[in-house]
């Protein structure tokens, strides 16, 4: 669960809370239609509703499904519960180690029960284009890095 923050924000402080990029919110969803409109302004940078962001991001972003935590799934079945993961990328990642042993192997398909699943998932990198995370790219510094402010 995302914590929803009392005031107003900006599009840097709103990519920290979601965990996202800044220069793709900034430079791609923040201009998509449904994007709030800025509530105010701290210095050059555009505030907003913390409440109406989290309404965008829920449309846009679909959440990880809910899993029965003791019933058992084959990858095939993982992908199909809309875990966001394929089931190729499923395999792969436990042959090179980044997907935990299945809960039963004792038939021809692996299964891993919902809370292992779940687990794995929340463990999962999240992977940026930009710098190490929570830098700017190119060694850019403050809200208007990249110039022409927060669009």
């Amino acid at each position: 669960m995302i914590n929803v923050p009392d005031e107003r924000e900006t599009l840097r402080e709103i990519a920290a809370r979601h965990e996202c990029s800044y220069s793709t919110l900034r430079n791609k969803w923040s201009h998509e239609p449904g994007w709030p409109d800025p509530v105010g302004n701290r210095g050059r940078a555009k505030l907003y509703d913390p409440a109406d962001v989290d309404a965008y991001m829920s449309k846009r972003h679909r959440s990880a499904a809910a899993l029965e935590p003791e019933l058992l799934y084959t990858a095939k079945e993982l992908e199909a519960a809309g875990i966001g993961v394929k089931a190729g990328t499923i395999r792969a990642d436990q042959a090179l180690g980044r997907w935990p042993a299945p809960d039963d192997d004792s038939g021809r398909a692996h299964r891993w029960r919902g809370a292992t699943a779940t687990a794995a998932l929340e463990a999962r990198r999240i992977y940026r284009k930009a710098g190490k995370a929570g830098q700017p790219k190119d060694g850019q510094e403050g809200e208007d890095a990249g110039g022409g402010g927060e669009g």
